[in-house]
C-alpha cells in the first residue's frame, strides 16, 4: 500500500491511493455553495460523489458513460458510507463534492475508493467522526484470503466481502457482498477484513502526518 495526501493544488483536499495494482486519485471540493440550492437540506451539507474509470485502467481499453451501472453503484456506496461519517450538520446549506478517478484496476475498487476518499476529506479539513478504512476479504479453496485481485474476485466460485469500519470504535460503516458465502465461514472472512482495515488505518494516518509535516516545512520557509 502506498498513499499520499495533498497531491492536487487545485482541490480543497486530494489523495492518491495505491493498493497492489489498483490506483485511485480523489479530489474533494467544498464545503461550498451548492449550484442547485433547492436540492440541499437547510440543516446539513449535501454529499455528492462522482466516480469515473480511466479508459486505460485495464488491458481492455473502453470508455464508460457516466450512466454506467457499475460507476453509479460504486459512487452510491461511497456516498452512503460518508454521509453517516461526515458531520454534515457543521456545514448547513452547502455541498461537498468528492470526485474519484480509477487510474488502474486490479480488484478491490470499492475499498480503494473509500480509503482514498477518507484521506482526501481529511486533507480538505472536513469534519468527520473518524477515519473510514475499508478492506476486502474472500474465500478461496476453503481458505480466507485478504485483498483479492481482479482475477480472484471475478471468479464465480470466490465469494468476497468488502468491509469499512471506523477504527476508533470498530463500528461498521459499510458491509457489501455480491456473492454467497456459507454462514459458518462468514466470521473468519469478516475478521480478516477488519484486520486489514486496521492495517490500512495505520497507513492513512502516516500519510496524514507526512502531509502535515510537509505543510509545516513550507510555512516555515
Amino acid at each position: 500500500i502506498s498513499c499520499r495526501a495533498s497531491v492536487l493544488d487545485t482541490a480543497d483536499g486530494s489523495a492518491y491511493f495505491e493498493q497492489g495494482n489498483t490506483k485511485v486519485l480523489v479530489a474533494v471540493y467544498g464545503p461550498r455553495e451548492p449550484r442547485q440550492k433547492s436540492l440541499v437540506p437547510y440543516d446539513k451539507a449535501l454529499v455528492n460523489v462522482e466516480f469515473n474509470v480511466a479508459p486505460f485502467s485495464t488491458s481492455e481499453r473502453r470508455k464508460r458513460s457516466k450512466n454506467d451501472k457499475r460507476l453509479l453503484e460504486v459512487a452510491a456506496f461511497v456516498k452512503q458510507t460518508f454521509e453517516s461519517v461526515i458531520q454534515t450538520h457543521v456545514y448547513p446549506r452547502s455541498q461537498i463534492n468528492i470526485y474519484i478517478q480509477l487510474l488502474q484496476h486490479d480488484g478491490g475498487t470499492l475499498e480503494a475508493c473509500i480509503n482514498a476518499a477518507t484521506l482526501a476529506l481529511v486533507d480538505a479539513g472536513i469534519s468527520m467522526k473518524d477515519y473510514v478504512c475499508a478492506c476486502t476479504a474472500g474465500f478461496i479453496d476453503e481458505t480466507p484470503v485478504l485483498d483479492l485481485n481482479f482475477v480472484e474476485e471475478s471468479s464465480i466460485e470466490t465469494p468476497d466481502l468488502t468491509v469499512a469500519i471506523l477504527p476508533r470504535t470498530g463500528k461498521v460503516a459499510l458491509l457489501q457482498m455480491e456473492s454467497r458465502l456459507r454462514s459458518d465461514k462468514l466470521e473468519d472472512v469478516m475478521d480478516m477484513a477488519v484486520s486489514g482495515c486496521k492495517s490500512i488505518h495505520q497507513k492513512l494516518d502516516q500519510a496524514v502526518m507526512a502531509a502535515a509535516t510537509d505543510l509545516s516545512e513550507k510555512l516555515g520557509h
